[in-house]
């Protein structure tokens, strides 16, 4: 009897572990199935989407079944229910009631209708948003979002989409949507019918596939949001042009919508623009391609370190907690120790490649530079480069360490000049990445990028604004180091740019050059990303610098 308890116990538990459901969804004033609807869990990345018949089979043997299922699809009643409901049938028809249009006449001038465009329009073919099935499921099957505003009420006429390359073996289905906006992110769509389309090479006209969305009476005005998403997988891959320094959103299906602030798909619209409507915010308009600077497709880059531990790990993670910041860090090997120092907006998980090879040598300290990655600032003033240093040191001090390395990419080799100057003594050897010791030592356009997307964060005057405006005013003023202050740098230095450095060669030379005790290493054909694009070859340099 007790092996027939046990057996019951199994098959029941069994059950419980394997609830793979099936089911169609079909419109409820006309019994018609309904083609890509998305059906999930709410809040969670778990879902499906529907197929061409409105046939799905969503496996929920992983969620608890307190969470509720939810079927969203443009021009319907939402659907929801408990999972516990959801699963006491194996087969399901989930019928949707369409919504009540209620579309008022709008009676405009011809002559008072502007056209405009609006958006991220940059066709580069380095920087981008790659759309690849193959790479991992669920997030292909997320969603990207763009942010606009509309000061006066407009009519949405096309959709552009820049594609920089693609390779797909069928025609690629996706979806847009346009969301309405609560607490600064993508809430609740707008539209009265789906708007999905099948993206082919045939329609790719100089790089932008147009959609052409005039009679859908799609109206804006305040903040709004355009979302894309894939809905069928294929072989292959699509890129779409991306600009950095524009602030991009993603979710995972249902899941809460995120911030993706190291670059946003160029997705741009169309408009006519209502001059008779009433003006709801003035704002200054910016040219997109002077929004966009290239440094390279590094999404792969990204993607990579997103999958590692670094930067996220709760059981080496600690917090320093000072009176004006809390610093976030880890902890790494054994051995002398070595400070990585990330650059402007950063983090440490920016250093994956960098901290597994240099932990089985050195006792590898990665930090968050504050009011970055998981670091807070406390403050409102200004940031500059002599405060990380305050912070550096300490750190090292809480860890009672004397005597430090260091080595800096961008931010973080500024970073290690200031302590050089500051805190020499408790300094062995310094390694730059791609430094500058005053401003002009950029690129002239890069600084110019700066500018206006510092003149951005000014206007959209928003809490999010004021820190990016903090850190890109640091790029714009500081460092303010002299020569005469580099030759007081005793310490042994290895200076490090590449061919191709945002970084002009000459500041890196003068660099070099003006510190007595420095070597000098331009990396061939190298961008400003070498501890991404170059990471063996840093590794390498590093370790025998130390070794000297």
């Amino acid at each position: 009897m007790k092996k027939l308890n046990l057996l019951l116990c199994v098959f029941t538990a069994g059950l419980y572990f394997s609830q793979t459901i099936s089911g169609t969804i079909l419109s409820k004033d006309e019994n018609h199935p309904i083609a890509y609807a998305k059906i999930g869990v709410d809040k969670e990345n778990v879902g499906v989407i529907t197929d061409e018949n409105g046939n799905f089979s969503i496996d929920l043997s992983n969620t608890n079944t307190s969470g509720k299922i939810k079927v969203e699809v443009a021009g319907y009643e939402p659907f929801t229910e408990t999972i516990s409901d959801f699963i006491k049938q194996n087969s399901q028809k989930i019928y949707l009631k369409g919504k009540v249009k209620n579309i008022q006449e709008v009676k405009l001038k011809p002559k008072k209708l502007v056209d405009k465009n609006w958006g991220v329009n940059t066709k580069t073919k380095t920087v981008m948003y790659s759309v690849n099935p193959a790479f991992k499921k669920e997030d292909f099957l997320g969603e990207t979002a763009l942010e606009f505003k509309a000061s006066r009420r407009s009519k949405i006429k096309t959709i552009n989409l820049n594609i920089a390359s693609t390779t797909a073996d069928r025609p690629v289905v996706m979806r847009y949507t346009i969301y309405n906006e609560k607490n600064g992110f993508p809430n609740e769509s707008i539209l009265d019918e789906e708007i999905t389309v099948e993206l082919t090479k045939d329609k790719i006209i100089d790089q932008t596939f147009s959609l052409d969305v005039n009679d859908k009476n799609i109206w804006v005005q305040g903040k709004f949001f355009v979302g894309i998403q894939f809905l069928k997988e294929f072989e292959g891959r699509l890129n779409i042009s991306a600009a950095l320094f524009r602030t991009g959103y993603i979710r995972k299906f249902y899941s809460d919508w995120k911030k993706m602030t190291i670059a946003a798909p160029a997705i741009n619209i169309d408009v006519k623009l209502d001059k008779n409507a009433k003006d709801e915010e003035k704002q200054e308009e910016f040219n997109d391609q002077a929004l966009a600077y290239d440094f390279g497709d590094v999404s792969k880059y990204i993607e990579e370190s997103n999958k590692e531990i670094y930067g996220k790990n709760d059981r080496v993670g600690k917090f320093l907690n000072l009176k004006d910041a809390d610093l976030y860090y880890e902890v790494y090997g054994e051995g002398e120790p070595l400070f990585l120092l990330h650059g402007n907006s950063g983090s440490i998980k920016d250093f994956y490649q960098q901290i597994p090879e240099l932990s089985k040598q050195y006792q590898v300290i990665v930090m968050d530079t504050r009011s970055q990655g998981k670091s807070t600032d406390k403050t409102k003033k200004d940031f500059n480069y002599k405060i990380f240093a305050d912070d550096v040191k300490a750190l090292a001090s809480h860890l009672n360490l004397k005597k430090i390395n260091i080595a800096g990419w961008s931010d973080g080799g500024n970073t290690g000049l200031e302590f050089a100057l500051k805190y020499p003594e408790s300094l062995n050897q310094l390694i730059t990445i791609g430094a500058n010791a005053f401003p002009e030592g950029v690129d002239k356009d890069l600084t110019e990028n700066f500018m206006i997307k510092y003149k951005v964060s000014q206007l959209e005057n928003k809490p999010e604004s004021f820190n990016q405006g903090r850190l890109l005013k640091l790029m714009l003023k500081e460092p303010k180091i002299t020569d005469k202050q580099l030759n007081k740098i005793q310490n042994k230095v290895l200076v490090i740019a590449g061919e191709k450095d945002v970084i002009t060669q000459e500041h890196t030379q003068f660099l070099a050059k003006q510190m007595p005790n420095s070597e000098l290493k331009i990396y061939k054909d190298a961008t400003h990303m070498i501890p991404f694009e170059n990471a063996e070859q840093l590794n390498q340099d590093i370790l025998d610098f130390m070794k000297k």
